[in-house]
This record gives structure tokens, C-alpha cells and sequence, in this order.
């Protein structure tokens, strides 16, 4: 009898130990499946006015991710003249400015949202310097940028070409002269790239373009009439029911640098608040 009991003591306490590392296994295993779930981000960034620090930081506290600027060896300083004249000599001469290193550990993270503002239609030189020198091999990145009138189409392609051995997603841009947009447009942005729970109303689609008539140029000329470099001339517009008010999407003739025919798109918005003027969103080239 003693025997017998003895060994069903050992028995079962074999048993409770297995039930005890299967339990702690499939704890383990759970924590280590939530670790590879939750993915690690960088927001590292460029900005010269602030508006690309404003979205940096939206984004960083929409994620809790880890946040970092970079910098420039030698500072783009001076006025908007002087910092032009500067970019363009280093353009012709093919000056690719050196940055300071970097402080983080880019091998920890799974996804970077890399931050830069538009000069000269692409990426500013200080991100040509930092793609120049860091690859980012494997990682997703995720451009945002701030600009005058548009870019962010032509610098992600351009990242794609400096950047081959890493990922380049779906970027986000903004104006410069937007920046109460920032806030919402970066919701949206990140919860319909699945960064963020949330929902986020659809937007309906344009309706078919249209010859724009007296009306519509009026709308065109009120938003872009004003902005320092001439935009074109709009040929044709769809639009869309929005929050604010209408969105417009106008197809525009313009001339390129070197004086040859261009076409680009135009987003327009006139808000449901009738005191407030016509703003475009960006440029498409």
C-alpha cells in the first residue's frame, strides 16, 4: 500500500509539474507572439521652418514611438533667398551635405517614419545627405514631409531610388501654410495604413472630370492666385463631398523649368465656412 501511494504522490506530482510548464511555456510563448507583434518605431526627421517637427511630433505621440532630429554639419541658415541660392550652387556643383550622426540604433527598429521637408521638388538635401550614408537595409519607412505646393509623389520615388534595400511605403504630406490640418490628416493617415485603431469616414470618389467653366476658375484663381510661383492653368475638375466643404481636383496646363508644356493636379478645398477663401491642399506633378 505504501508503494502504491508513493507512487501515485510521484505521479501526480509529475503531472502538476507539467501542467505547470506547459502553463509557463504557453505564457512565454504568448509574450515572445506579442513581442513580435508590436512592432518598433523611429520617427526621425529634418525640419528648417518647424512644420515638419509639428508633424513628426504628431506622429510620435499618435505611436509612443522614439523620436529623433537630425541635423546638417554645416546649417542651412540665412533667408529663404540666401537658403535657395545656397541649395541650388550645391545642386549644379553636386554637393551632397554632410549630417551629423545619428543617436539612435536603426537596427532596433521595424518601421521609421523619415521626415524631411520639399526643396526643388524632392527630398531637401540634409535627407539626400542621411539616404547618402545610412540604407536602412530591411526597413519599412514611411515618408512625411512638409512643402509649398506639392512634392511628395516625386521624393518618395526618389527614396525608392536611393533607398533599395529598404521598404518605402505610403507617405504623408502637408503645406506649410496647413498646418491646423495636421493633427486630423495624421489620424486619418495612420489609422487607414492600420499604424492605429480607429475608423475613419470614406472619402467618396471625384466625380468624372468636367470642362471647367467661369465658376470653377473663379474657385481656382481665389485658391491659387496668390502663391508665389504660377500654377497653371486649370483644363478640366472633378469634385467630392467632404467634411469641411467640397474638394475640387482640377487637371492644370503649366510650363515646366526648361519652358516645355507640364501637367500636374491641383487639389482644391472650399470650406463650408463662407469666410474663409479657397485653399489648394498640393500639387501633383
Amino acid at each position: 500500500m505504501k508503494y502504491k501511494f508513493l507512487l501515485a504522490t510521484l505521479a501526480s506530482m509529475a503531472l502538476t509539474g507539467l501542467f505547470v510548464l506547459a502553463g509557463c511555456e504557453s505564457k512565454d510563448k504568448k509574450e515572445t507572439a506579442e513581442a513580435k507583434a508590436a512592432p518598433k518605431y523611429l520617427v526621425l526627421y529634418y525640419s528648417q521652418n518647424g512644420t515638419t517637427k509639428m508633424v513628426a511630433e504628431e506622429i510620435q505621440k499618435a505611436l509612443g514611438a522614439d523620436i529623433e532630429a537630425f541635423e546638417v554639419e554645416e546649417p542651412y541658415t540665412g533667408s529663404f533667398e540666401e537658403t535657395i541660392a545656397r541649395v541650388g550652387k550645391e545642386k549644379q556643383d553636386g554637393i551632397i551635405p554632410k549630417v551629423k550622426p545619428i543617436q539612435a540604433d536603426i537596427e532596433k527598429y521595424d518601421v521609421i517614419f523619415l521626415g524631411y521637408p520639399i526643396w526643388f521638388g524632392t527630398f531637401a538635401p540634409p535627407m539626400a545627405g542621411l539616404v547618402d550614408v545610412q540604407k536602412f537595409k530591411g526597413k519599412r519607412i514611411v515618408p512625411f514631409c512638409s512643402f509649398g505646393s506639392g512634392g511628395l509623389e516625386v521624393s518618395v520615388k526618389d527614396l525608392k531610388a536611393a533607398l533599395p534595400e529598404a521598404v518605402i511605403a505610403e507617405g504623408y504630406g502637408v503645406r506649410t501654410a496647413r498646418t491646423a490640418a495636421i493633427p486630423a490628416e495624421v489620424n486619418r493617415f495612420l489609422i487607414e495604413n492600420k499604424f492605429v485603431e480607429g475608423s475613419v469616414e470614406q472619402l467618396p470618389e471625384f466625380s468624372a472630370p468636367t470642362p471647367v467653366t467661369e465658376a470653377e476658375t473663379k474657385i481656382f484663381d481665389a485658391a491659387c492666385g496668390d502663391y508665389q510661383f504660377p500654377l497653371g492653368t486649370p483644363v478640366t475638375f472633378g469634385k467630392r463631398s467632404i467634411a469641411q466643404g467640397t474638394e475640387y481636383k482640377f487637371d492644370v496646363k503649366s510650363l515646366a523649368p526648361d519652358g516645355s508644356e507640364a501637367s500636374a493636379i491641383i487639389y482644391v478645398i472650399v470650406s463650408n465656412n463662407e469666410s474663409e477663401k479657397p485653399m489648394f491642399t498640393r500639387v501633383v506633378r
